[in-house]
């Protein structure tokens, strides 16, 4: 293989889901909320919740354990693990990467987090497809993984009503088959943006004191109608973009895996890009807003009800604090479920 062009390619895709389920029924007991104004507004059913004794590691380390199995790789064979997430489990190290790396017992690699929010998961991909491109590393472990129930204030329902925990993971493999390589993928970011989705409260610009946690600062604040405009115009021109540089056209995707923040961002995009029903992908409504782990989440469920086939056509598109976006264009090398 070292003679040929080395490509990158999504080889596998695993996920954890925890049992324990918070519904819009029981938000209805917790903040003025009701199953209708939720679900009106967001499309959102239930979402799930990692149990008091979890951490982000450990919900990454669930879903890594089932993508590398997925890959039929050992896991002497991962070279490096990026994993994106908001809510890590220490503030700010060591990473968690590097605990995900140790529980799965990996051999002392390259391993790191990435902060880009909801967008994470695609700037990991982004990562591992260069350091695979470059001859660096041959199987690069990415992760998606929240336990964003550790950031939320279940006080504000403008926030506590959206997001749930989870997380998912992907094999990037090499490999010199063309037919299996990511396509593309586009990444960006406007720091301008920054105080619609912010956790204030912890960093170097408002270091926790009583006063932080008295004021709820520690927890995710979101302007909603602000995030939404932005989101909606900025998913519709990025993927726009990225097929038009391709060439590819919107009916050639197999499957439009958006960012699962909200369902009329997804209609309004989907109906933008003239997608139908059939290809656009929504897990919405059962596991709400997950963050980083919210694309990997998404792509498992597909994969995991036969949806899914191997050489299929990705589109993935999603948005988040910072604010950043990105989106990606890839065939699924993977095995179809059997």
């Amino acid at each position: 293989m070292s003679n040929k062009i080395l490509y990158a390619s999504f080889k596998s895709i695993g996920a954890y889901i925890p049992k324990k389920i918070l519904t819009n029924q029981d938000l209805e007991k917790m903040v003025d909320t009701s199953d209708e104004w939720i679900s009106k507004r967001t499309g959102i059913k239930e979402r799930h919740i990692a149990d008091s004794d979890e951490v982000t590691s450990d919900l990454g380390v669930k879903a890594a354990e089932i993508a590398i199995q997925r890959a039929g790789i050992n896991k002497t064979e991962i070279d490096a693990l990026i994993c994106a997430t908001i809510s890590p489990d220490h503030f700010c190290m060591p990473s968690t990467a590097n605990l995900i790396a140790h529980k799965l017992g990996l051999n002392p690699i390259t391993s790191f987090d990435i902060s880009a929010a909801c967008t994470g998961f695609i700037y990991a991909l982004n990562i591992a497809k260069s350091f695979i491109e470059s001859g660096s590393f041959k199987n690069v472990l990415i992760i998606g993984a929240e336990k964003l129930s550790s950031i939320i204030d279940y006080q504000d329902r403008g926030t506590c009503i959206l997001f749930g925990d989870g997380a998912g993971a992907a094999i990037i493999q090499a490999t010199d088959k063309k037919e299996e390589a990511i396509i593309d993928v586009h990444t960006s970011a406007d720091g301008s943006y920054s105080d619609y989705l912010i956790t204030p409260g912890g960093g170097s610009a408002e270091p926790c004191s009583l006063k932080v946690i008295e004021n709820r600062r520690q927890f995710m604040k979101m302007q909603g109608n602000a995030t939404f405009k932005v989101a909606v115009k900025t998913l519709t021109k990025d993927v726009k973009d990225i097929l038009e540089k391709n060439r590819i056209s919107a009916e050639e995707v197999k499957h439009f895996i958006p960012h699962q923040a909200n369902y009329r961002i997804i209609k309004a995009v989907g109906d933008a890009l003239k997608m139908t029903t059939k290809q656009v992908v929504v897990t919405a409504h059962k596991y709400g807003n997950t963050s980083a782990a919210s694309i990997p989440m998404a792509i498992n469920d597909i994969w995991e009800s036969g949806r899914l086939k191997k050489g299929e056509l990705m589109l993935l598109d999603t948005f988040g604090g910072g604010l950043t976006w990105a989106s990606a264009l890839l065939p699924f090398a993977g095995g179809t479920k059997s």
